[in-house]
């Protein structure tokens, strides 16, 4: 079983619903999940909030949080995954900022990704230095969150 059918079937037998915020990933984690045979069971969906702005409208980030750090930070991915959570009407919101490249963003290298997940078991954020090219970084960046969703389940 992979990551993403591992991830459906834990949410399937607790009875939970999942939502996906995402950045650097552009709908992967959603797209990972939703390969799966019913799937339907657990996802509520996603939202691709690539541009900044749209965490704050569309995840209910905090303004304020977004000028002082900018977007790749480790509470706006907790705010991602609160956010989705909240607004998708999901038990667990799993969220993805970061960096692919080719060219750093402000202070955050390439390669820096903090991954996120919201449970009623709590909430955790993973930072995560990554290497390889824009599509390596973006992989890992799924593979770690969905591990990160199915160890918060």
């Amino acid at each position: 079983m992979n990551d993403a059918a591992t991830l459906v079937e834990a949410l399937r037998r607790r009875g939970w619903s999942l939502a996906t915020a995402e950045s650097l990933t552009g709908g992967l984690v959603c797209a990972e999940l939703t390969a799966v045979p019913g799937a339907s069971e657990v996802v509520r969906g996603g939202v691709v909030a690539y541009a900044t702005e749209l965490k704050a409208e569309l995840l209910d980030v905090a303004g304020d949080l977004l000028a002082a750090h900018g977007p790749v930070h480790p509470e706006v991915a907790a705010a991602m995954a609160e956010g989705v959570r909240r607004r998708l009407g999901a038990d667990v919101g799993v969220a993805t900022t970061g960096v692919a490249g080719p060219a750093r963003q402000g202070e955050s290298p390439v390669g820096r990704v903090y991954v996120a997940v919201a449970s009623p078991n709590g909430r955790r954020v993973e930072e995560l230095s990554l290497q390889g090219g824009r599509d390596q970084i973006r992989r890992q960046s799924v593979v770690r969150a969905l591990a990160l969703a199915t160890s918060m389940i």
